[in-house]
This record gives structure tokens, sequence and C-alpha cells, in this order.
């Protein structure tokens, strides 16, 4: 990973200081770095040892960083990761102007690569990515949802780009198709469950943990599934509180919605249903070499479950 953080600073660089800063900042600002590290850790477990893993870590990394600044700004938001969120503090124009130079940087890089797999991988991801940003967008303050809709948003939003970055180590490593397709099948549980955390944690953890506002989905019209679990074993009051709380994206009641989705089970119903998904992982990896990265991922699985922000 420090390989990884140092692709990313060389090819932040721009003759443009506003770029810089933003992207900077944003990039810097303490994530996780799953995506990359699943880019490497992949390609490790299929004995890929090539400098390209770099680069291609570094890009998911920008695609991811460029959907953040875009998703800020859909969503108004304005704390991310314990910061200010870029548009908050630079504006939306920057913030969206960044999101696209990132895109475009890591489309350079991915060109750069001389892989058309690769390319293959990335521009479908992408446009899934996209795909899934208009569909939640389309889905918001609509507490009739179905669970296959939400659950279709996950698939695309999240999951994608979780699913391309496992594909990326088995393409790295000239592995078969059917060892692609189940690094892949990895990737995607895996990013499943990991944003199914993430919607329980927004009822469940506390700000500062998170390093963003509890009730943020609420007060952005997010209808996720402990809201769904919720309203089908809640009583027909509680279900009209929280179908209202959607529709108006009100936080005013939001301690009782809170109550609510705790005392009907929805949370631990919710974090079920992220177990199930980081099994379906684990198992994907049965046709992997048995080898300490193939280790990692199983606890990578475990942990993507396991966290409390």
């Amino acid at each position: 990973m420090l390989e990884v953080d140092a692709v990313i600073a060389r090819r932040l660089q721009s003759d443009v200081a506003l770029i810089n800063q933003i992207a900077g900042y944003i990039v810097h600002a303490g994530g996780k770095r799953m995506r990359p590290k699943l880019v490497l850790l992949f390609a490790n477990a299929l004995g890929f040892e090539g400098a390209q893993r770099f680069e291609l870590a570094a890009v998911v990394e920008f695609i991811h960083t460029a959907t953040l600044l875009h998703d800020d700004v859909v969503d108004e938001s304005s704390l991310r990761r314990g910061k200010q969120t870029a548009n908050a503090l630079f504006g939306n124009a920057a913030s969206v102007l960044v999101g696209d130079f990132l895109y475009s940087r890591a489309f350079q890089m991915m060109v750069s690569a001389n892989r058309m797999r690769v390319l293959e991988v990335l521009a479908e991801a992408t446009n899934i990515i996209a795909e899934g940003e208009v569909l939640q967008l389309m889905n918001m303050h609509d507490p009739d949802i179905s669970v296959e809709s939400y659950l279709r948003v996950i698939r695309f939003k999240t999951a994608k780009l979780f699913e391309a970055s496992a594909r990326l180590g088995a393409v790295l490593a000239d592995s078969s198709p059917e060892i692609e397709e189940a690094c892949a099948g990895y990737g995607r549980a895996m990013g499943t469950a990991f944003q199914l955390i993430d919607d329980v944690l927004d009822y469940e953890g506390d700000s500062h943990a998170l390093g963003k506002n509890v009730g943020d989905d609420l007060r952005e019209g997010k209808t996720t599934l402990p809201l769904l679990i919720a309203m089908e074993r809640g009583t027909e009051e509680q279900r009209l509180l929280i179908r209202h709380a959607i529709e108006h994206g009100e936080l005013e009641r939001l301690s009782e919605i809170v109550e609510i989705v705790r005392a009907t089970g929805a949370l631990e119903a919710t974090r079920d249903a992220a177990r199930a998904e980081a099994q379906l992982a684990k198992d994907c990896l049965q046709l992997l070499p048995a080898n300490m990265w193939r280790e990692s991922l199983l606890e990578f699985a475990a942990q993507s479950v396991d966290r409390s922000f």
C-alpha cells in the first residue's frame, strides 16, 4: 500500500493548483483503501508481483474518489471520514469538476496498462456505477421500493467496483475465466456486505466513529434495508412514521425511528444479510491456491461485517 500511495501522490499532480488541493484533500482524508487492497490481495494470491498492480490499485482508488466527490454534491453531504466534505469546503462546481479530473486521470492510467481486458473491466464498471447512482436518485424519498430494487442499487453503485478490483488481480495474473469469475464473485459479495453494514451503522453508530452524520441516509431520503425491515415488522403507526420521514427527509423524530429499527430487530436482520454475503465471498475463494494471501482474503471478508465504522 505504500507503493500504491506513492503512485497516487505522483498521478494526482496537475498544473492546476485547485485540482491538486481538492484531489489531495479527498484522497488523503483517511479512507479504508479497501478496493486497492483487493487488487493487491488477488494479484498476490494468484502469483502476480509486477509493478502494474500498484498502478491499477491507484486507478480503482481514483474512480472511487471521483464517485465520492460527485455523491457528496448530489446528497448535499457536509461530513465524510470525520472531515468537511470537499463540496462543503470548496463548493459544488469545483468538486464535480475535480471528480471529472480523477475519472479522466484514471482512464489515462488504464490505457498505459496496455491490456484490453483491463480497459473492458474498468469501462464496464464505471458505466454501471453511473447507472447505480441514477437508480439511487430515482429511488430517493420512495418508501415503497422493494428489497430487490434496493439490492440492485448496491450491486451497481457499490459492489461493482469491489467486483472490478478483485477481477483485476485475476486479469493481471492471466488467470482462467473460471478463476476470474470466482474473484469477481468474491468482490461482488464483499461489496454488498460492506454496504449493508454501512446501512446498519447509519442507525447504530455515532458521528465521531463513523466520520459522517448519523441519520444522513434518512435525511437524504434513502430507503435502506433496516428501514424496509422495520416497516415490514413494525406497527401501523411505526410504519407511517418511517414512511413520512423517508418521503420528507425529516430527522426531527430520528431518535424514535432509531428505536423502532432496533426494537423490530431490523439491524440484526440486516447484519445477518451481510454475514450471508460475506460467506458467499469466502466460498468463492475455494478455487484459489492455498496461501497467506487467500487467508488474508478470508479474514478481510470476516472484518467487513464485524466493524463499527
